[in-house]
């Protein structure tokens, strides 16, 4: 039987090594499910290339079956990745994943397709049965030009490295925490998204994807035109006034994010070059744009002057520059200007008329003063920023932005503890409520009332549709794609919420919080592989960015990394009383009483805090068995609102719990189980 796409052999061609299917042969049971699972995932029959008896061990001087040329036309490659699979003088490596690899590239569709809802899949679907030695990783990462990314269908115990069974015999002990069925399904589903991607070749991109995730209106292609606003230079003589010159550069980015088929890098990543000392060129390569928009603020009492320039930094010309000299009472004109300067050099029109909120400057000085103590994310600077978006109100009571920022505040502090979550919650839906009752075109405040929906109301439905909004009414809003990825990631679904932290990346490249947040979804997906490459990628940012350390221990402790593990939470209790304790006792703990015994010990160390953390202690009493007690502290979080009950569905560490009653009424309560 050939392809369902003509031109092609087969669709599906498998990989592997013999050795990796004598005794129990499992690659032949891998074969034999695939099968089943595909006949209930495609309405067409699906053809299976898979030799029971290849060659193996070849090498490079011996002759290549003239007919495998052929039989590799297939539309989805898999290599099952083992131990002994990168052998650059094995049959299989040489003349099937390196020969796909090459004819894939050069074929009609490529080897790399867009998927549904915009991003790009690789015709190569690595399956692993095997953790693999970091020179065979390198090796086959460096063929495919990329991060390998594979299902894993490896179970992992201490002194363990083997392929999962069907039917294991003490399925829980497996560290990787997963379930043959649920990869198999995994598998089926990466087939049919490539399969379709590929039917698709050429026609416009859908974003619709299972539950309509992503919102497609809003999936719009730059064609190149992306731009980041760098911070501009406080020239004033005063350095207390730099807050307004951070405030400008806010204010033009928000102006130019209303710019349809503009790319607009978000205003978190764009502040990190404050000070730097980088060429222009080498900025625009960081944050992959090809305008630079830079310049300066001289503000002495009432007067201003604001010099811009626009760069090309493709070919590192300059489009213009301007001088713009005024009075504060002059401010929104000159933001206008520059903003329209920018439309005009880039060829462009403005989507839509941008509709200021106040005309009082003093209550437009507070609000940026709010916003410049509120993008610090610290316990501090949030009582500043709720202090000045208040004093913004008090000067103009239908100053929509003020109220949409303090409803921001609020909400933030509730999300981070620093503020009691169910009046914090509450304050801020009023706020948020009130600035969209002032101006429907606020995308933040819908975003603030998307989550606010999903966090304290556990109305899934109206904060998928809030989000969805305010996507709507800014593209460029970073926030408000993590948000929503956050929230798809909680429900477990975790493909759609990739794609929206992506597209939050794509804005704000270097947020540690973006990096974090994509990091924490591969974390939920039990993904740790990936989940620790971003942990690293934020550490390079932020090297002490809130609960950073503490998913990086939880990453290496699932996988059974313990000297990893032990050295990640080191730092989770530096500068702390209990520091000293375990840097001397952890690693002699864990040699004579293994897992069980460190875990008691990390628990007894938490208690010794002055305010213990419930979130820890749940988790560390569910990886030690402690059934009822971890059951308490997660009770305790829920009814509380701790950020941790928002990952109940799909903390890892909670899988043991799923078919223990009060951990199922849990689920009820915050309606992730009916």
């Amino acid at each position: 039987m050939g392809s369902i796409i003509p031109g092609y052999e087969y669709d599906i061609f498998i990989s592997y090594r013999q050795k990796d299917n004598r005794g129990e042969r499992w690659v032949s049971e891998f074969v034999e499910s695939l099968k089943t699972e595909l006949e209930s995932t495609f309405k067409d029959e699906i053809s299976v290339y898979f030799d029971i008896n290849p060659h193996d061990g070849l090498l490079e001087t011996h002759d290549v079956d003239a007919t495998l040329k052929e039989k590799l036309k297939c539309l989805v490659f898999i290599p099952v990745i083992s131990q002994t699979y990168c052998d650059s003088k094995s049959y299989a490596w040489n003349h099937e994943f390196c020969a796909f690899n090459r004819l894939a590239k050069e074929d009609k569709y490529g080897r790399d397709i867009r998927l549904a809802g915009g991003n790009i899949g690789s015709r190569i679907l690595p399956v692993r049965i095997h953790e693999i030695d970091a020179e065979d990783k390198s090796v086959i990462e460096n063929e495919l030009g990329g991060t390998l990314r594979s299902v894993e269908f490896i179970y992992r115990s201490p002194g363990v490295n083997r392929p999962l069974r069907v039917n294991e015999d003490r399925p829980l002990d497996n560290l990787n925490r997963i379930y043959y069925r649920d990869q198999i399904n995994k598998v089926a589903n990466a087939i049919k998204e490539i399969i379709n991607g590929i039917r698709n070749f050429g026609k416009p991109v859908s974003s619709s994807l299972p539950n309509d995730s992503i919102v497609a209106e809003t999936v719009v292609s730059n064609d190149g035109k992306s731009i980041i606003v760098l911070p501009f230079e406080n020239f004033s003589p005063d350095p207390d006034q730099e807050y307004f010159s951070d405030g400008l550069t806010e204010e033009i980015i928000t102006d130019l994010s209303q710019i349809k088929d503009l790319l607009v890098i978000s205003r978190g990543s764009a502040m990190t070059f404050k000070g730097a000392k980088k060429k222009v060129r080498e900025i625009a390569n960081e944050v992959n744009v090809q305008f630079v928009l830079e310049g300066s603020v001289r503000k002495a009492g009432n007067n201003i002057r604001i010099t811009v320039q626009l760069i090309d930094a493709f070919n590192d010309s300059h489009l213009w520059a301007e001088k713009y000299s005024g009075t504060l009472d002059d401010v929104f004109t000159i933001q206008e200007k520059v903003s329209r300067s920018v439309v005009e050099a880039l060829k462009m029109k403005l989507h839509k008329e941008e509709k200021r909120t106040t005309s009082n400057l003093k209550a437009y000085d507070l609000y940026l003063l709010g916003r410049f103590y509120w993008n610090k994310r610290t316990e501090e600077g949030l009582g500043l920023c709720i202090k000045y978006f208040e004093e913004a109100i008090e000067n103009d009571d239908d100053y929509a932005l003020a109220y949409a920022g303090l409803a921001d505040a609020y909400y933030v502090g509730a999300d981070w503890n620093y503020l009691k979550p169910a009046e914090a919650y509450i304050k801020a839906r009023e706020l948020a409520i009130r600035a969209i009752s002032l101006d429907g075109n606020i995308s933040e405040a819908h975003a603030t009332l998307a989550g606010i929906a999903d966090n304290y109301e556990y109305d899934y439905e109206k904060a998928e549709e809030l989000f969805k909004t305010s996507i709507k009414l800014n593209t460029n809003y970073a926030t408000a794609w993590q948000w929503y990825a956050d929230y798809l990631a909680r429900l477990g679904r975790f493909n759609e919420a990739l794609i929206n932290i992506n597209k939050a990346l794509q804005l704000d490249p270097l947020s540690p919080m973006r990096n974090f947040a994509c990091g924490f979804i591969h974390y939920y997906d039990q993904d740790y592989d990936n989940a620790l490459q971003k942990f690293n990628d934020t550490l390079k940012i932020d090297p002490w960015f809130p609960y950073l350390r503490f998913l990086m221990f939880m990453s290496y402790f699932q996988k059974g990394l313990m000297k990893e593990a032990i050295d990640e939470y080191r730092n989770v209790l530096i500068n702390t009383p209990e520091s000293e304790d375990f840097n001397g006792n952890a690693e002699k703990i864990f040699k004579s009483e293994g897992k069980q015994g460190l875990l008691g010990y990390i628990i007894d160390l938490e208690l010794r805090k002055a305010e213990p953390s419930t979130r820890y202690l749940a988790i560390f009493h569910a990886l030690a068995g402690n059934v009822e007690k971890a059951l308490d502290y997660i009770e305790y979080n829920v009814n509380s609102l701790i950020s941790e009950y928002q990952y109940l569905n799909v903390e890892p560490a909670f899988l043991d719990l799923r078919s223990e009653p009060r951990f199922m009424e849990l689920l009820r309560k915050v309606r992730y189980m009916e």
